[in-house]
């Protein structure tokens, strides 16, 4: 079960401190906090000004005690207009079971400029009525995007208040991976960090989380069950892990990885190994305890792709040469024999556009988009030329690292330039409004091609008969608060 910390006397404090008494008469035309519960006044003033000053305050209040409070308002007025965090589980579920189909759910790794991405992303899913959609934010990018868990949900459910969207919102940790060299060097702290995210994530309303243990895969091992073994078992490992710390009625969906993307397609004996191994080794964590742990809702396969894309002289993309074939046999194959929703496909958000309408064809069950909607952010004529300047300056002196040898200047800002996000995210925000309005319209058509090409507009109906939504409410500010480097738990129990 997950974890609640905290107090009534400790709430109390909180919102009768200064700057909170000051920044909840700011919006008392919109929410009033009474009793230690909040209520909701007036829909169209909090979404017309209201929403604003409660998210600026959850991502930049450098008074704990303030941020957590517009965070907690923020979470609870959400729940209140049907912004509910989510699983996707029963919805994946349903599609390897062949209830569901024809679509693939993206799955959208929101880096630069939360809130006005995501209100561009929701302005365009309430347009089209689309209800199958994952925000998700990989463990390495909450480090350089500044972006803790508990400030990512807290932004996006302001987005989608802003814009009008309900329903069940799908948070994902991406990539929770496993680092194979810290790994190799001494395996128990690079898994306890991993198990950390987790426990964070999943108390911030991650309720979506990729177990990524595909970098332990060792080709050099005789057959294909001893290459996968490391990494089904610590799948499975950490399903046991996250099956004991996720709320009560919430399955979190948990999906797994057969090979790391950027290396060699995958097969189905390879998933056949990874499954069959995994479903032993959790069947066993299960008897040890009792129970029945329910398993992964997809998997992730390599067919082509590269994260980012493969960057050329120019600073352009190169042709990726997809193999959809791949795609589509090892999603049938993740339905047939064992039920999952299907296939996963990352790298995609750099393919060509003529390419999106074939993962519904071959029935991807999901696609992880990135690196596309921060080439609109940093290519775009509204962003000034003075800042992309300062940040890419910044990747010089900071990142020297990530330049190789041969690398032009294009091909070094491209590679770097994510790793800037974090240390002028104050500056994206503080963009003028007529800036920021003319990014997030170039940003909402993509989103709306992206919808309508990948086949889900039109699913919130869909969403609604499959995904049970839990009522999700705090008690109070301090319950968002969890205890640094808490995990005491042993994931061989």
């Amino acid at each position: 079960m997950a974890e609640t910390l905290s107090s009534s006397a400790s709430d109390q404090a909180i919102l009768a401190s200064p700057g909170v008494t000051e920044l909840l008469q700011r919006v008392a035309s919109s929410i009033r906090v009474e009793n230690g519960a909040v209520r909701l006044v007036d829909q169209n003033a909090l979404r017309s000004s209201g929403i604003d000053a409660l998210v600026r305050e959850a991502v930049f209040a450098e008074d704990l005690d303030l941020r957590d409070t517009a965070r907690w308002v923020i979470g609870e007025v959400g729940a209140q207009l049907g912004v509910i965090p989510s699983s996707i589980h029963d919805l994946y579920i349903a599609r390897g079971q062949g209830k569901v189909g024809g679509f693939t759910v993206p799955a959208m790794n929101i880096r630069a400029a939360t809130y006005d991405t995501g209100r561009a992303l929701f302005s365009a899913a309430v347009e089209l009525d689309v209800g199958a959609l994952i925000l998700e934010i990989a463990r390495s990018e909450i480090g350089y995007t500044d972006q803790r868990p508990a400030e990512y949900v807290a932004v996006l459910t302001a987005a989608a208040i802003k814009e009008g969207w309900s329903g069940p919102l799908f948070v994902q940790g991406d990539h929770f991976q496993v680092n194979a060299k810290k790994y190799a060097a001494d395996p128990e702290p690079e898994l306890r960090a991993v198990r950390d995210i987790v426990r964070e994530g999943i108390h911030a309303g991650f309720y979506n989380i990729d177990v990524d243990t595909s970098t332990l895969v060792d080709l050099s091992r005789g057959d294909l069950d001893a290459q996968q073994e490391v990494n089904y078992r610590l799948s499975a490992e950490l399903t046991a892990f996250i099956r004991r710390l996720e709320p009560e009625g919430v399955t979190v969906s948990i999906g797994g990885e057969i090979g790391e993307v950027g290396t060699e397609n995958s097969t189905p004996e390879e998933l056949r190994a990874y499954m069959d191994g995994y479903v032993r080794s959790l069947a066993a964590l299960g008897e040890k305890t009792g129970a029945k742990l329910a398993g992964l809702s997809k998997i992730s396969v390599q067919s082509g792709t590269t994260h980012g894309g493969v960057v050329l002289a120019d600073g352009s993309i190169a042709d990726v040469a997809i193999d959809f074939d791949t795609l589509r046999t090892l999603s049938r194959l993740a339905r047939e024999e064992y039920g999952l929703g299907g296939a996963v496909q990352h790298g995609a958000s750099t393919l060509p556009q003529s390419a999106f309408d074939k993962f519904p064809q071959m029935e991807t069950a999901e696609i992880h988009l990135a690196t596309g909607f921060q080439n609109i952010f940093y290519d775009h004529p509204s962003l000034p030329e003075e800042l992309r300047k300062r940040m890419y300056a910044h990747c010089e002196t900071a990142f020297p690292e990530e330049r190789k040898p041969a690398d032009t200047d294009s091909q070094f800002y491209y590679k770097a330039r994510k790793k800037a996000l974090g240390a002028f995210k104050r500056d994206l925000w503080d963009l003028p409004e007529e800036n920021r309005s003319a990014i997030r319209g170039t940003l909402r058509e993509q989103f709306a091609f992206l919808f309508r090409t990948l086949k889900v507009d039109h699913t919130r109906g869909i969403v609604s008969e499959h995904v049970k939504t839990v009522p999700f409410s705090r008690s109070g500010p301090s319950a968002l608060r969890v205890k640094a480097a808490a995990d005491d738990w042993d994931l061989s129990d």
